[in-house]
C-alpha cells in the first residue's frame, strides 16, 4: 500500500513538472483587437479622409494619424497609420511567442516616394512601347496616386521575394500569417490571380489592415478619377490600362 501511495505521489510530481515546462499557447485576445479598432469610430475616420490623403499627396511624418515604427519592428525608418500599428504590435507579440519574427521592411510611401520608384523603373524599361512599359512596372509597383502604401495601412513583411516564403523560415512565417493575421484584421490582398483577381502579381509579403483600408478604398472609388492620376512620367497610360478597375481594385475578394 505504501509503495502504491509513493508511486502515485511520484507520478503526480512528474505530471506537474511536465505541465510547468510545457510552453503554453498564446491565444488571440480578440477583445483587445476590437478595442483598438473602435478607438477611431468610422465617422471620425471619414472626416479625416481627403483626396490628397488617398492620393498620397501629404507628409505622413507630420500627419497626426501616423506614427514612426519602433526599430524592434522594422528594418529602417518606417511610418504607419497609428491604428494599424497598434494592432500590428499585438499581432507581433503573439507571433514572437510562437517563435515567429515579423519584420516590417516597407510601410507608408507618399506620392513623391512612389513617383521616384515608378520613374526609375520607367527609365529602366524605356525600350518598351508605353503600354507595355507601364504593364511591366505594374507587375509589382503601383502608379503614384494609386498605391495602398499611401494610406499607412499596408506593409511589406520580411522579404520582397515570393520564393523566400516557399521554404524554411519564410514558409513558417507565411503559414503563421495565413493562420493568424485575419484575426487581427490583416489580409494578403495580392494573392494568386484566381477567382478573376486582376492587377499586380502575387505578393506574399504584402499585408493590408482591412478595417481602415476598406474605408479608404471606398472613398477612393467615390472621389478619384483619371484626372487625378497625373504628374509623373507615363501617367497617360493609367486610363488606357484602366488602373483603377484592374489594379486599385484588383485585390483578393476572399
Amino acid at each position: 500500500m505504501k509503495n502504491l501511495v509513493l508511486f502515485t505521489f511520484i507520478m503526480i510530481l512528474c505530471i506537474l513538472h511536465s505541465c510547468k515546462d510545457e510552453k503554453q499557447p498564446v491565444l488571440v485576445d480578440k477583445q483587445i483587437v476590437k478595442t483598438i479598432v473602435k478607438e477611431i469610430p468610422k465617422k471620425k475616420i471619414d472626416s479625416m479622409i481627403t483626396k490628397d490623403f488617398v492620393l498620397g499627396k501629404f507628409n505622413y511624418t507630420k500627419h497626426d494619424a501616423f506614427e514612426k515604427v519602433s526599430a524592434s519592428h522594422s528594418s529602417k525608418t518606417i511610418y504607419l497609420n497609428k491604428n494599424c500599428y497598434e494592432v500590428f504590435k499585438a499581432m507581433y507579440k503573439q507571433a514572437k511567442a510562437d517563435g515567429i519574427n515579423l519584420k516590417i521592411i516597407s510601410g507608408t510611401r507618399n506620392f513623391y516616394e512612389q513617383k521616384s520608384i515608378w520613374e526609375r523603373k520607367w527609365k529602366k524599361y524605356e525600350s518598351l512601347e508605353p503600354n507595355a512599359r507601364a504593364l511591366k512596372i505594374l507587375e509589382y509597383s503601383s502608379m503614384p496616386t494609386s498605391s495602398r502604401h499611401h494610406w499607412g495601412t499596408d506593409m511589406d513583411l520580411n522579404n520582397l521575394n515570393n520564393s523566400y516564403f516557399e521554404k524554411g523560415e519564410g514558409l513558417k512565417i507565411y503559414n503563421w500569417l495565413l493562420k493568424h493575421a485575419k484575426a487581427y484584421g490583416f489580409k494578403q490582398v495580392y494573392t494568386e490571380k484566381t477567382h478573376r483577381r486582376t492587377g499586380y502579381n502575387m505578393e506574399k509579403w504584402h499585408w493590408s489592415y482591412m478595417p481602415l483600408a476598406e474605408t479608404y478604398l471606398e472613398f477612393y472609388n467615390a472621389n478619384i478619377s483619371y484626372a487625378d492620376i497625373i504628374d509623373f512620367k507615363g501617367f497617360e497610360q493609367a486610363q488606357e490600362l484602366d488602373v483603377i478597375k484592374y489594379y486599385v481594385n484588383g485585390i483578393s475578394k476572399d
